[in-house]
């Protein structure tokens, strides 16, 4: 017998398909799923039994009310974008009151008032806004919606100016098109949304006022880590270079602005010898050490990070010259 209607689209809200659950307890069948194994939910069917794709390779269906189970919220990683910050600064004249006209300053400028700024972009955040932040004003029912779990405007200082950035909650890496649905949304909350209440508010500073606009109509984007800043880092470092896996010893090659590695194909099985030969390659083409850690960094943590940058290690540490006969 089907299950009520109501009670079905209910159900169905609440495990729609995707959903992470795990399995507290299954009494009821002669071959059950082991409790605490975590599964994957395909359907729930017109009877109610919410069908699960279980992460040991059974298929078994749950039972509500005989079965116990919960869903388990996936982990969440920090996705920031990158916006240029200006501002208007109306100072105080001599008898107190605010010049008519302000100055316009830039990032760089703007470094001064971090505190000041970063105060004001959590102030006027408002209430309904706690869990989920702008999301909460996103209202497509898509998987931008499913995978952004919250995001919120913040400053940030980097590269000796103060941005704007878009600090987003994510549940699971967005395509290309979903980066780019999620940009358009934040540029309109930049412009005309919620950025556009804010540089109407004052930010009381040291001798007069401050407004900031998250956007302007010039020399405006909005960008990834990946994209503002690891072009610049990559700037001094190689299109290739050969290095050895960590850990395992592994002869690898390493690709400049790609994560990850290939296998090299001069793999001999022995660390030592992996060694000589990723230096000896490397010393052929001119590549030094702090350029082949920076490769080796970047491909492992990202591009953007320190670390990708052959200028942040030791100068003075010896060029690859060891030759193999």
């Amino acid at each position: 017998m089907n299950m009520d209607k109501n009670r079905l689209e209910a159900l169905r809200n609440r495990y729609p398909v995707g959903t992470m659950i795990q399995l507290d307890d299954m009494t009821d069948d002669p071959n059950p799923v082991e409790a605490g194994t975590l599964g994957t939910v395909r359907a729930v069917d017109a009877l109610g039994t919410v069908h699960v794709e279980w992460d040991n390779g059974r298929t078994l269906g749950l039972v509500p009310g005989v079965d116990r189970f919960h869903p388990v919220q996936p982990e969440l990683y920090t996705l920031r974008l990158y916006m240029p910050l200006t501002a208007e600064l109306c100072e105080y004249n001599d008898w107190g009151d605010l010049e008519d006209s302000g100055c316009e300053l830039s990032g760089r400028a703007l470094l001064a008032y971090e505190d000041e700024i970063s105060c004001a972009l959590i102030q006027n955040q408002l209430p309904e806004e706690a869990e989920r932040g702008l999301m909460h004003w996103y209202h497509d029912a898509d998987s931008v919606n499913d995978k952004v779990h919250s995001v919120q405007f913040q400053a940030e200082a980097r590269d000796r100016q103060l941005w704007g950035v878009a600090e987003c909650r994510v549940s699971e890496a967005l395509t290309p098109a979903e980066l780019d649905i999620l940009k358009d949304y934040i540029t309109g909350q930049a412009s005309d949304g919620w950025g556009e209440g804010f540089e109407q508010q004052e930010i009381k500073v040291d001798g007069g006022e401050l407004y900031v606009h998250l956007w302007n109509s010039r020399d405006w984007y909005i960008e990834t880590e990946q994209e503002r800043f690891a072009p610049k880092l990559a700037d001094g470092l190689p299109e290739i270079c050969m290095s050895v896996l960590p850990g395992s010893g592994a002869l690898i090659c390493i690709r400049r602005g790609q994560t990850g590695y290939y296998p090299s194909e001069w793999e001999t099985g022995d660390p030592e010898k992996n060694r000589e030969l990723a230096d000896y390659a490397n010393s052929r083409q001119g590549i030094t050490k702090e350029q082949e850690q920076a490769m080796l960094t970047g491909s492992m943590f990202g591009w953007a990070v320190p670390g990708a940058d052959p200028k942040n290690y030791d100068q003075d540490m010896p060029k690859m010259e060891m030759t193999v006969s």
